[in-house]
């Protein structure tokens, strides 16, 4: 396959935190980034190969009335991330019952309910998507499959959050950054980096790959999700959307 260059145009006010960067675009892939994968780690032989299952652990129940609800799509992601560690720093296994959520905080318990059968299921939150338009949540594989999302890829679903109290000492707002992304050619995603870094010097910008692409995070200097929002509502790049990211 032809290596396809992602190009751009950034244009960003001049709002105290905003940030500017300009080049064409012409294809573009949206599809959720793990991070890295772990250095010096090699999964086991036990789950080496993407169809080699355990079966998951009973999911924890939750009562009472949950802190949010929600309705939207939820898909599923597997083999591609199985064992890279997640965004709360945890190894990501595709048999265990976890998710990823855009905003909610690290270590909730969500009921998932798949509306076209009422099939549930409960997971934490481990990790950070879809960056998918229109997706509110990813399962785990076993997630997906106690649900019977698996099967269809997407399907409409009821999710219902149960957030941990926060941690002494830690904003109970949460920590909050923008996520611009993902780039095909990685020279992309230096070049639009580049760009945010020389029109915006406070906040801290970084480019990082994933086995799906190369993605731009943005971490204003003070990470509370006011200043966030003003961020991701000044950037204008065709055919990306900027997401708002909680990084706690």
């Amino acid at each position: 396959m032809s290596r396809v260059r992602v190009a751009l145009v950034a244009a960003l006010s001049a709002l105290a935190l905003g940030v500017a960067g300009c080049h064409k675009q012409k294809t573009r892939v949206y599809t959720p980034p793990p991070p890295p994968a772990v250095s010096g780690t090699r999964p086991s032989s036990s789950s080496q190969g993407a169809n080699v299952e355990r079966p998951p652990s009973p999911p924890p129940e939750v009562k009472g009335k949950p802190d949010s609800v929600e309705v939207g799509l939820a898909s599923w992601y597997g083999p591609a991330f199985h064992n890279r560690k997640g965004a709360d720093g945890t190894i990501y296994d595709q048999n265990a019952m976890t998710a990823a959520h855009k905003t909610l905080p690290m270590g909730s318990m969500v009921r998932v309910t798949n509306l076209s059968n009422n099939q549930s299921v409960v997971v934490k939150i481990t990790d950070r998507g879809p960056f998918v338009p229109g997706r509110i949540i990813d399962l785990s594989l076993a997630a997906a499959k106690a649900t019977d999302v698996y099967r269809v890829g997407v399907a409409k679903v009821r999710v219902e959050a149960y957030v941990p109290a926060p941690r002494p000492g830690v904003d109970p707002g949460g920590r909050w950054c923008v996520q611009i992304g993902a780039f095909l050619d990685p020279a992309d995603a230096v070049q639009l980096k580049n760009d945010l870094i020389r029109r915006y010097s406070t906040a801290k910008v970084i480019e990082f790959a994933g086995p799906t692409g190369h993605w731009v995070r943005i971490n204003p200097k003070q990470p509370d999700k006011e200043h966030a929002s003003q961020i991701a509502s000044s950037i204008h790049v065709p055919d990306a959307e900027p997401y708002l990211i909680r990084t706690d």
